[in-house]
C-alpha cells in the first residue's frame, strides 16, 4: 500500500524549492495572444518538458499551427490502475495596464497580505501556472518516495486557452488515441473559500444569438408617420418581453426538454454554504433576485438555464433629442443550458417564436454566436466520491460540491471528442486577481494543492 504520509512529508519538505520551480516558469511571458512573445510561449513549453522528464515523464513539445502543446506520459506502478488525462494551460493573459501593477508582473515575489496569510505574486500564478504545477510537484513527491506513480497519468499542457484554444480541437482530433484516458483532471477552477475546496460537478452550456428586425426603407419621421408605419423597436421590445412568464420561467416552447431538479442532497448541501440573495447579490448594488421564483441563489446560477438580454440596439442614440422611428433594431440573447438541453433545439425554438412575432411587411435575420451543451457530471460517480474524500482529508472544511454559471470550453471538447468527463478541481481563490493586474496565488492554495494531488492520486489508485 502507498504510504501517503511520506509523500505528504515529502512535498512539504520540497516547498522551497517547489516555489522557486514556480517562479521560473512565471519568469516566462508565456502571453499567447500576442505574437510578440511566440518564442516566450515556445520556452514556458520547453522548461515544462524538460521539468516533467525531470520526474520520469516521456514528455515533448508538439508544434501546432499556434503555439505548442506539451504532452507527457507516465505508467502506474500496477498495469491495471486508473489512467487520466490531466490538463492545464501555460500561457497567460496580457499584463495591461501595466501602470497598475505594484511589482513587475514576471518578476514573481512571496508577500505577506495580512498576518499569516501569504501569496505568491505575478501574471500566471494563479491562471494556470501555479495550479498546473501543483499536479507536478505532486507527481515529483510520488516518485521521490515511491519511485512511481498511483496511477496512469497523461498530461496535456495548452499554450493558447487565454486567446481562444484555435489550435486545440485539431490537435485532440489528429491526436485523440494517444489522449483519450478514462477521464480528465482539470485544474483551471477554485475553492469555495479559503479553507473548504470545491469540485465543479456541473457547468452550464450556452447558445448565443443576434436578432435583426427591419421594418421601413429607411428612418421614418415620428410625427408624419407615428401611429401607422411598424415601429422594429416596439417588435423587438414585445419579444424579449415575452421571453419570461411572471413567475420568471421562459416561455419558448421545449425549452425545459432536459431540465432535472437538482438531487435534494445536493441542494442541502449548498444551503450549508451561506451565499443568501442579499450576500450575493449585495455586492453589486442589488438585494432581490431574479429568474425563476422559489429558488435559491446558487441554484439559480448554478444548476437552472436562463435567457438574458445582452444588448439592444435602435434608433438614434446620440446627444440630444430626435423624433425618428428606426428602420431596424437588433438584439443579443444569450441562453445558458443545463442538464440536457439541447443547443440546436433551443436556437430553433427560439428563431420559430420570433418568426411568430414578425408582421407580415416586416423582416428579421438570425445570426449565430457559438453554441454548446451543459456538462453534468454525475453527482455520485466513484471518481467525484474518491476526490471528495481525499480532499476533505486535506482541509480545514469538508469538500463542497458545486456548479458553475460559465462554461470551460476544453471540457466540453473532452467530452464531444475525446468521449471522457472530467473532474474539475483547482485552488484559486476568488480574489486571486486573475486577467486583473497584481495577480496572486496564495501560498496555502499552492502547498495544500500540492498536498491534494497526492491525496486525490491515492485515492484514485484505491480499488
Amino acid at each position: 500500500m502507498t504510504d501517503i504520509s511520506a509523500v505528504l512529508d515529502r512535498a512539504d519538505q520540497n516547498l522551497s524549492d517547489s516555489i522557486e520551480r514556480l517562479f521560473s516558469l512565471v519568469r516566462i511571458q508565456s502571453i499567447s495572444t500576442d505574437p510578440a512573445y511566440k518564442a516566450e510561449c515556445r520556452k514556458a513549453a520547453e522548461w515544462l518538458v524538460t521539468e516533467l522528464k525531470g520526474i520520469g515523464f516521456d514528455a515533448s513539445v508538439r508544434d501546432t499551427a499556434g503555439h505548442p502543446m506539451v504532452v507527457a506520459h507516465h505508467d502506474a506502478a500496477t498495469a491495471d490502475a486508473p489512467h487520466v488525462l490531466f490538463y492545464g494551460h501555460y500561457d497567460v493573459q496580457p499584463v495591461d495596464p501595466i501602470e497598475l501593477w505594484e511589482d513587475s508582473p514576471f518578476e514573481p515575489k512571496i508577500k505577506e497580505l495580512s498576518p499569516g496569510r501569504k501569496v505568491l505574486t505575478g501574471r500566471g500564478t494563479a491562471d494556470d501556472k501555479g495550479q498546473l504545477m501543483t499536479f507536478v510537484e505532486a507527481c515529483r513527491a510520488y516518485k521521490e518516495i515511491n519511485g512511481s506513480l498511483p496511477i496512469r497519468v497523461t498530461i496535456l499542457f495548452e499554450g493558447e486557452e487565454e486567446s481562444g484554444s484555435p489550435s486545440l480541437k485539431p490537435f485532440l482530433d489528429a491526436n485523440a488515441a494517444e489522449l483519450k484516458a478514462e477521464f480528465a483532471l482539470v485544474c483551471d477552477t477554485g475553492m469555495w473559500d479559503g479553507d473548504t475546496p470545491a469540485i465543479a460537478a456541473a457547468l452550464r452550456g450556452l447558445v448565443g444569438e443576434e436578432i435583426v428586425i427591419k421594418a421601413a426603407d429607411r428612418d421614418l419621421h415620428s410625427g408624419l408617420f407615428g401611429g401607422a408605419a411598424a415601429n422594429p423597436i416596439h417588435i423587438l421590445t414585445d419579444i424579449l418581453a415575452g421571453l419570461h412568464d411572471e413567475t420568471g420561467r421562459v416561455t419558448l416552447e421545449g425549452f425545459y426538454e432536459g431540465v432535472e431538479e437538482t438531487p435534494t442532497n445536493i441542494k442541502e448541501g449548498w444551503e450549508t454554504l451561506g451565499r443568501s440573495s442579499e450576500s450575493f447579490l449585495g455586492g453589486v448594488g442589488l438585494s432581490i433576485p431574479s429568474g425563476e421564483k422559489g429558488r435559491s441563489v446558487l441554484e439559480l446560477t448554478w444548476a437552472r438555464p436562463t435567457a438574458e438580454v445582452n444588448g439592444i440596439t435602435g434608433g438614434y442614440t446620440g446627444e440630444g433629442f430626435k423624433t425618428v422611428i428606426a428602420a431596424e433594431a437588433s438584439a443579443k440573447v444569450s441562453f445558458r443550458l443545463v442538464g440536457d438541453q439541447n443547443p440546436a433545439k433551443i436556437r430553433e425554438s427560439f428563431r420559430t417564436y420570433v418568426r411568430s412575432k414578425i408582421p407580415g411587411d416586416c423582416s428579421v435575420e438570425f445570426h449565430e454566436h457559438g453554441a454548446s451543451p451543459a456538462i453534468q457530471l454525475s453527482y455520485d460517480s466513484p471518481e467525484l466520491t474518491k476526490a471528495k474524500a481525499a480532499l476533505s482529508e486535506e482541509w480545514k472544511n469538508p469538500a463542497v460540491i458545486i456548479g458553475m454559471g460559465g462554461s470551460i470550453p476544453i471540457v466540453g471538447d473532452f467530452q464531444k471528442q475525446l468521449g471522457m468527463d472530467s473532474l474539475l478541481v483547482g485552488f484559486g481563490l476568488v480574489d486571486d486577481r486573475i486577467h486583473s493586474p497584481n495577480e496572486k496565488y496564495d501560498l496555502k492554495s499552492y502547498h495544500k494543492g500540492i498536498r491534494s494531488w497526492a491525496r486525490i492520486m491515492t485515492a484514485l489508485a484505491a480499488k
